[in-house]
């Protein structure tokens, strides 16, 4: 997966809009307003591509025994957020998306149910 990949996976999700909330390299995306994805520009250039996921707690244990590349959230909670390692071989690009599918709807779920359905209309 690259930058462009990312981005357009993550674009092509309900509600999602895109930013750079706390300086010019970390680009986050959120849906209707809340964190669900972080990533920096900067590590893809210098090839070491990783994002910051929404986790369920219980999963992301799982997930962090299983894989080599998936550690407890760098500069986050780290009971609901890992840390992808994107080039260190061990993920394929179908659990990486099922990761991203995850922790967008995780954070759309936790919602009001006012602002969801505002997207279904």
């Amino acid at each position: 997966m690259n930058i462009e990949q990312l981005y357009e996976y993550c674009e092509q999700k309900k509600g999602v809009t895109e930013h750079f909330p706390f300086d010019n390299d970390t680009l986050v995306f959120k849906v209707l307003g809340k964190m669900f994805l972080l990533t920096s520009l900067k590590s893809w250039e210098e090839g070491k591509p990783a994002v910051n996921l929404k986790c369920d707690p219980v999963e992301a244990e799982n997930l962090r025994a299983d894989y080599a590349s998936i550690k407890p959230g760098y500069h986050m909670n780290k009971t609901h957020w890992n840390t992808v390692n994107l080039n260190q071989g061990d993920l394929n690009l179908d659990l990486v998306l099922k990761m991203i599918d995850n922790s967008y709807q995780l954070v759309f779920n936790s919602l009001p149910v006012k602002l969801r359905e505002s997207l279904n209309k």
